[in-house]
């Protein structure tokens, strides 16, 4: 593999414009997916008066598809190595169009629950395959590393877009346009797709891994139901048995993938140090970072006083930098090799969580600012070669299967950092344990990530591009 990718970034030519139209409508897609991982929050006291919802049920528009999409992004990203990328994002794009058209039209509760779920699996038939199919555009190392960049700041404006965008619609024209407006660009996507990504080679010869597909998304599913589950103070029954699940799915997996002729998880995958820490990275980045904007979006309203909109704009220091950041550790990666993005990235996050010390329950938000600006600039060094790292450790061919693993990484720490950090903060009706609860975490956050880059130092080697 090392041999191939030198060979292929010294031969690398300026990508031409096909790549960049490739980049555009992969980048569009996964905007939308992340979108709707948070524009449907601001949506649900509408959801509830219109469609009647009890607690639980509109809990469940909004966890339906982040479970359903945990679960299924290994299978996305292997379907795409197996079947030919382009196939499956083109298949995704398709039905996360129809299922939106289904949560727009949804007539109950029930409905729009199942709409959402169908959107979580169109969503992981195209996240991993978007990945690839722009590794694939772009092959040679530095160009790739500049691509991957953009995405990562693309990705990173999905998260302040959500609440912001879907704040306005629902006020402005309901809840139902939030879903309805994404048909006509995930038609646009599809045209796009059609007309500039390049089919990528298609592997009929080795068998579909049936059972170890079954059991992993069975064992993702299980464990990220029982994360929300817990975290929402869901019933102990329905925790302890999707855990037993979640177990029992997890050693199928191990005994099943030690005697199959094409595993889904081939053994020698998490040999590789680079890829094992670009994983475990991405793991605490995601859930550390989502579990701090669950908090932050309660202390500025609950704790503070700040209208929804208005902490919403508070939020933007959060962000922002992210999206000017990423396309330059991008460049940086391509220049000098991941390390010294990752390095920088981490050190700059754990700046900005111990800020998280200086914070308050009185009024006071130019003391939030700093931890604010802190995470974010960290987060937008440290993205980018996080996946970069996890596609460039494994051959060209399991491109997709890498990006569903690292996505599904970031998803499951998504979960959980919203479970976790929830069930520790408790309500911020009771301001004072809020805050201290927001700022242990925010210790807590700064040790994992230390825990982070030393298996980074010990796993992935400089590259240069």
């Amino acid at each position: 593999m090392d041999a191939t990718t030198e060979q292929s970034a010294t031969t690398e030519r300026a990508p031409g414009r096909r790549a960049a139209l490739t980049l555009l409508v992969m980048c569009s897609g996964m905007f939308l997916v992340l979108l709707d991982v948070t524009v449907v929050n601001v949506a649900v006291p509408a959801i509830t008066t219109s469609l009647h919802a009890t607690t639980a049920g509109v809990q469940w528009v909004v966890d339906a598809y982040t479970v359903t999409l945990a679960s299924l992004l290994l299978s996305g990203g292997i379907l795409g190595d197996r079947l030919g990328r382009r196939r499956v994002v083109l298949a995704g794009l398709a039905v996360f169009g129809l299922a939106s058209a289904g949560c727009a039209l949804a007539p109950v509760t029930g409905a729009l629950v199942a709409a959402r779920a169908a959107q979580g699996a169109g969503a992981a038939l195209l996240l991993p395959g978007s990945v690839a199919a722009i590794a694939d555009a772009y092959p040679g190392r530095a160009a790739q590393a500049r691509a991957l960049g953009i995405w990562a700041a693309v990705s990173s404006l999905a998260l302040p877009a959500g609440p912001l965008l879907g704040g306005l619609i629902v006020s402005e024209a309901g809840w139902r346009v939030v879903f309805w407006l994404n048909v006509p660009v995930v038609t646009l996507c599809i045209a796009g797709a059609v007309a500039w990504a390049r089919p990528a080679p298609r592997r009929p010869s080795r068998r579909l891994d049936g059972p170890g597909l079954a059991l992993a998304t069975a064992g993702l599913a299980a464990a990220v139901y029982a994360v929300i589950a817990a975290g929402a103070g869901g019933p102990a029954m329905a925790v302890a048995v999707a855990g037993a699940v979640a177990v029992l799915a997890v050693a199928g997996l191990a005994w099943v993938e030690a005697r199959a002729v094409a595993p889904v998880l081939p053994p020698g995958l998490f040999r590789a140090p680079a890829f094992r820490a670009a994983n475990l990275a991405a793991l605490v980045m995601n859930l550390t970072s989502t579990g701090l904007l669950f908090l932050l979006t309660r202390y500025l309203q609950s704790v503070l006083g700040y209208r929804a909109l208005t902490a919403g704009v508070l939020l933007l220091p959060l962000f922002l930098p992210v999206v000017i950041i990423s396309p330059l550790a991008g460049r940086l990666t391509a220049r000098h090799g991941p390390r010294p993005a990752l390095f920088a990235g981490a050190a700059l996050y754990i700046a900005g969580q111990l800020c998280l010390l200086l914070v308050g329950p009185g009024p006071g938000y130019p003391r939030l600012l700093p931890a604010l600006l802190g995470v974010s600039f960290g987060l937008g060094m440290f993205t980018a070669p996080v996946v970069s790292t996890a596609i460039r450790a494994v051959p060209p061919a399991q491109s997709g299967l890498a990006s569903g693993v690292n996505n599904t990484a970031r998803q499951a720490g998504t979960a959980l950092g919203v479970a976790i950090y929830g069930a520790l903060a408790g309500s911020p009706a009771d301001a004072r344990h809020f805050v201290t609860a927001m700022r242990g975490l925010g210790l807590a956050a700064a040790i994992a990530w230390l825990v982070v880059v030393a298996v980074i130092a010990a796993g992935v080697k400089a590259n240069r591009g």
